[in-house]
């Protein structure tokens, strides 16, 4: 498994001496600016830019049909989509930043620490829109405008209905630690996948580092992103899974294949999935425009058409069928934790996975 050659420490160094010396939960930077909504001026100057870079981590066949959608709302502007996971896109921005390449203009990540780091190194660009404003819980928005959640995506356990016995379906974490489980595992790595490092921070502070100990010598299949275990039981590669993305394994479900959702009693990781604007951005009308459309109750909607995902609009409601979001019991994440343990968490992680 390729190691990620840029470490949150790294990023942090490009900090400013002032910011960099305090603690992240003290980092107030500025009040949030005024809401703001899309405009016949916003429009046209987008229009006038006619592109736009999208950073993201969702799966890329449903990001692609997302971002076709807004270029059809909003004709003559394309939308790039650079889909990768979310400590690669992490680590890539980093990278282009230190070469003073400014191609980012909107990130959507699934790992909130990463708003934190790009915050505190000035490099984003404070907006919020007015659905945020009017329709966004307070736990989904930051208090200074710099983010906001644009999906709600959970790390949960699944298995292939063809390959595992009703008598043998995990309910929970520790079931699958039984020796019957050898062989028979996928797991996503942390080191590439925002969404398995927040899962696996969550995971650890739940059942401690001695349950990824016993899940390794079960000879589990490492694969890179949070997209692809959905993936290889829906295959048969696999019976079942110990993380990945709830929103896959439910379309897949939708599509017919054999395969079933837990939502662990022990809880279930939940991801908070942000979108933010880059200050330096190229194409910055463009990027505001795609952002607010994505956070309109329109842009909500599609995402919940297309993906199946549970978003934060207050008046969006969750695919027909899928179960009530207050209902999940959840593991929650810690972004401030998160900065400061990330590197830690991989390098234990590795250590213990022999990858």
């Amino acid at each position: 498994m390729p190691k990620r050659t840029v470490t949150r420490r790294t990023v942090l160094t490009g900090a400013p001496a002032a910011v960099a010396s305090l603690p992240f939960a003290t980092r107030v930077l500025s009040a949030a600016p005024p809401a703001a909504g899309i405009t016949p001026d916003l429009i046209a100057a987008a229009k006038k830019e006619g592109r736009v870079h999208w950073y993201t981590a969702m799966d890329l066949t449903m990001s692609e049909v997302y971002a076709r959608a807004f270029e059809a709302k909003f004709p003559g502007i394309t939308v790039k989509v650079e889909r990768s996971g979310g400590e690669r896109v992490f680590s890539r921005i980093a990278q282009e930043y230190s070469s003073k390449i400014y191609n980012v203009d909107m990130v959507n990540t699934t790992d909130s620490a990463h708003t934190l780091a790009w915050r505190n190194n000035g490099w984003l660009e404070p907006y919020v829109t007015d659905d945020v404003a009017q329709h966004w819980p307070i736990e989904h928005k930051n208090s200074e405008g710099y983010s906001a959640t644009h999906r709600i995506v959970f790390s949960i356990i699944g298995y292939n209905t063809g390959l595992v016995k009703p008598a043998d379906i995990p309910k929970s974490y520790t079931d699958l630690l039984d020796p019957k489980w050898t062989g028979k595992l996928v797991k996503a790595h942390p080191a590439y996948s925002g969404a398995t490092l927040t899962a696996t921070h969550a995971i650890v502070r739940a059942l401690g580092w001695e349950y990824f100990e016993k899940i390794a010598k079960l000879k589990v299949l490492q694969v890179q992103s949070g997209v692809d275990p959905p993936k290889k039981i829906a295959l048969g590669e696999r019976a079942a899974m110990i993380d990945g993305a709830d929103y896959l394994l439910l379309a897949a479900m939708d599509k017919g294949a054999p395969v079933e959702a837990v939502y662990a009693a022990e809880g279930a990781p939940i991801i908070n999935s942000p979108n933010v604007l880059f200050k330096a951005a190229p194409n910055p009308n463009a990027a505001r425009l795609l952002l607010t459309w994505m956070f309109s109750g329109e842009g909500q909607k599609t995402l919940v058409d297309i993906s199946g995902l549970y978003v934060p609009h207050k008046q969006v409601p969750a695919k027909a069928g899928r179960r009530p979001l207050a209902s999940i019991k959840i593991l929650a994440e810690d972004p401030e934790a998160m900065l400061i343990e990330a590197d830690a968490i991989k390098e234990k992680y590795s250590s213990i996975f022999k990858v």
